[in-house]
């Protein structure tokens, strides 16, 4: 009985950060490989069990790629023009997604913050 309540209680502390991890529209700060900051929006909708069709709105530019998660982590691709990129996203226990993200090429990496609104 005591490794039943013990692995329950590990079960949901786990939980928490992954439950908290949803379709919807986040607010985004972030700065771009050569430093310049820039604010938008993400839009996140859930497309399969562990997977997201993403939607980034950054001024007049949309941005569109897919995202699986994989424990505390949201993993994601997209294009920007012909380049393809990538970011990785540690989900916070209030559903913050942080982290940072590249382009084929790039020498540096960009860095961004998705707040749920």
């Amino acid at each position: 009985m005591r490794r039943f309540l013990l692995g329950a209680a590990l079960a949901l502390s786990l939980a928490g950060p992954a439950a908290a991890q949803r379709s919807g529209t986040y607010d985004i700060t972030g700065a771009n490989p050569d430093g310049t900051e820039y604010t938008g929006t993400m839009m996140l909708t859930q497309v399969g069990l562990s997977t997201f069709r993403v939607v980034w709105t950054i001024g007049q530019d949309m941005i569109e790629g897919v995202a699986m998660v994989s424990g505390l982590t949201l993993a994601t691709a997209f294009s920007l023009g012909n380049q393809p990129g990538m970011g990785i996203y540690e989900i916070r226990r209030d559903g913050t997604l942080e982290g940072g993200w590249t382009v084929v090429g790039a020498f540096a990496q960009g860095r961004e913050t998705a707040r749920p609104r």
